[in-house]
């Protein structure tokens, strides 16, 4: 059984917690604290229950190097802005001085280490970097749920080391909706799939087409889609290695009688950065231009599906929604789950990109929930016992 935080006598005590801040940056700036936000409940319970906490997480995919520009320090200023205090930070996760001032703390203090992830061993689930990892605190509470479906060693081979571990609020918030309202979830049920990923979104297909009626691809994804019917998507982008992949999973849906909606239209430029030169079918995207966002015909289409499902999870924008000439797309499908959250309907935004978009356009309090986590919800929502989760429930 997994314990939750509320279990734990916390007074002077040094809790190491793995949290998600894996968050966006602009020139050594945070430009999106959603994630930093979302551990703060537990952070401050710790704090209040009169424990020194110590923090770790990754950010971005530097592949075990030093990397200044994905160093968590800048990380570290917005969240002592948030808690309003000042912070200790390490400038290495595993060195001798990191130690040493983990064991120093005192109650009521933070210590953020820095990312996890200039260390190849953290995603390699090395055993003595666990341990190394270990040494930071007396309690190991798990509160990414972002990294939650990663085998890592900072939320799977750490928690051997630990007598008292478990789940913070986070954690337990995310698992609770997800799974638990999926488990009931009311048909008919529509997954919305968009973003440019497409190797991890098949594998989730394919976990969904014994639970979903239908599925919409927009993004980058459904040009691969679109090229595996045999369709000339002009210089959109296209995984060549994933078409017969593609191919499969639309066989696979007609099976399983899950029905794919593709778009019937896109908003097109010549380049990614450049202005919109037309809408077009997606038979007609000329070859010197690329589609940046579900036209206007697309939209209308996936609003209807919308319209008769109960259950609803969006993964992934319907365009490049960060430049607002290819936001559209994406805009209104959020405001289509608003309007049909507030008709009863279970509503549920992915992490990442698609928590982003959502929060941009300012739907984010509108619908049932959105999550921290992307892959990792997917995961969750399609039936997948997460190793985070199983580390904990199996020690």
């Amino acid at each position: 059984m997994i314990k939750n935080l509320n279990t734990f006598d916390l007074k002077n005590k040094r809790v190491l917690i793995r949290v998600d801040f894996n968050v966006p940056l602009d020139r050594g700036r945070v430009t999106d604290d959603f994630r930093i936000r979302a551990a703060l409940p537990t952070i401050d319970h710790c704090l209040n229950q009169g424990a020194g906490v110590v923090l770790m997480s990754h950010l971005g995919r530097p592949k075990g190097k030093i990397d200044k520009n994905l160093s968590l320090i800048s990380v570290g200023e917005s969240l002592a802005d948030l808690l309003e205090m000042p912070i200790k930070f390490s400038d290495d996760c595993v060195s001798e001085d990191a130690r040493d001032t983990s064991l120093g703390i005192s109650n009521g203090e933070v210590h953020l280490l820095e990312n996890l992830r200039f260390h190849e061993e953290e995603t390699s689930n090395n055993l003595h970097f666990s341990m190394l990892l270990s040494k930071h605190g007396d309690v190991f509470i798990n509160d990414a749920f972002g990294t939650a479906h990663r085998a890592h060693a900072s939320n799977v081979g750490i928690v051997n080391h630990f007598k008292q571990k478990g789940i913070g609020f986070l954690m337990e918030k995310e698992y609770r909706f997800l799974k638990e309202s999926f488990d009931r979830h009311k048909h008919p049920v529509t997954l919305i799939l968009g973003g440019a990923k497409i190797d991890t979104k098949l594998s989730m297909i394919h976990r969904f087409l014994n639970k979903a009626d239908t599925i919409l691809i927009g993004g980058g994804m459904a040009f691969t889609f679109l090229k595996a019917k045999g369709k000339e998507v002009g210089n959109s982008l296209v995984d060549d290695e994933m078409i017969n992949s593609a191919h499969n999973v639309i066989q696979s849906a007609k099976q399983c009688n899950v029905n794919i909606v593709l778009p019937l239209d896109f908003i097109c430029a010549k380049k990614i950065d450049g202005k919109p030169e037309g809408v077009f079918s997606n038979r007609d995207i000329p070859l010197n231009m690329m589609g940046l966002d579900i036209g206007p015909k697309t939209i209308s289409n996936f609003k209807q599906h919308i319209d008769q499902s109960n259950t609803i999870l969006w993964n992934g924008p319907m365009g490049v929604f960060e430049n607002e000439d290819f936001a559209t797309g994406s805009k209104e499908i959020a405001a289509k789950l608003a309007e049909v959250t507030e008709k009863g309907a279970t509503t549920i935004v992915g992490g990442g990109d698609t928590a982003a978009a959502i929060r941009k356009f300012r739907f984010q309090n509108d619908v049932s929930h959105v999550s921290t986590g992307g892959g990792a919800s997917l995961e969750l929502l399609s039936g997948e016992f997460l190793p985070a989760f199983k580390a904990l429930e199996l020690s």
